[in-house]
């Protein structure tokens, strides 16, 4: 059964195609790597997925709802980790858990429960009361992770959820989501430029590029198509070698260039 269905999704920004007409589906229970260069549509495709965005072609089926007209039922049905900083940096760790899981309708006993199993996870419990502000990057972004899982999404996307981690970190969290994805088929899905993280972990690997979706299939699959040993010589036979312009740098001179036209 597949929990995500995609076709002909496309978004545009005036005459700036960011997303082109791509279709895909990811398994119930499937660890799906989504994997490109910078400003290849990553994080566009995610934010249309995850409601944030409203796509301008194409459709979405995610769980069973429509991002676009059942957005409230697709919320809580995923659990999302970006890349960009997104704790309350003036509430403390345990608020920002707290908050969360009341957002989500959990129970005083059953979020209380979970708030401490997932900080004693990544390893915060014993800041809890601290306020946020005094966290390190790598501290935040254990905690987004923990926030992320506090009420047992469906899906999780996780946007470069590693970012910044040290290699334990990485390891003590894939561990854990992998366990998550075999015990509870949570469907993870998340993009990455770890390429051994992609290698090591998904079942199935898309790349997108330009927009489009170039190529598709296990690291394995990959690799013998690219005729390559390693999945990073596969992605770089795939997308090219040139050093590409982060995605939000390149919307944010399309915005510019519409206002100044509009004047």
């Amino acid at each position: 059964m597949d929990v995500i269905k995609v076709k002909n999704l496309t978004k545009k920004f005036d005459d700036f195609t960011a997303v082109d007409h791509i279709s895909f589906d990811v398994a119930e229970g499937e660890i799906f790597a989504f994997l490109g260069p910078n400003g290849a549509g990553k994080s566009t495709t995610i934010k249309m997925l995850t409601t944030l965005l409203t796509p301008s072609e194409g459709t979405i089926e995610l769980n069973g709802h429509d991002p676009v007209n059942d957005s409230n039922a697709v919320r809580h049905s995923i659990g999302v980790i970006f890349q960009d900083p997104s704790v309350d940096d003036e509430l403390t760790a345990f608020e920002n858990m707290e908050f969360h899981g009341v957002l989500y309708g959990l129970s005083r006993k059953e979020r209380r429960k979970r708030i401490k199993e997932l900080m004693e996870f990544v390893e915060l419990w014993d800041r809890k009361d601290s306020l946020v502000k005094e966290f390190s990057g790598g501290m935040k972004r254990r905690l987004e992770i923990a926030r992320g899982l506090l009420h047992h999404p469906k899906v999780l996307f996780l946007d470069e959820p590693t970012l910044g981690l040290d290699p334990q970190t990485r390891n003590h969290m894939w561990s854990y989501l992998q366990e998550l994805n075999k015990t509870k088929k949570m469907t993870v899905f998340f993009t990455t430029h770890y390429m051994e993280e992609a290698d090591r972990v998904a079942k199935r690997i898309a790349v997108i590029d330009h927009g489009k979706i170039i190529a598709s299939g296990s690291s394995a699959e990959l690799k013998a198509q690219t005729r390559t040993e390693y999945l990073e010589d596969a992605f770089l036979a795939l997308t090219g070698k040139e050093i590409r312009e982060e995605e939000g740098s390149t919307l944010d001179r399309m915005r510019i260039h519409r206002r100044v036209r509009g004047r």
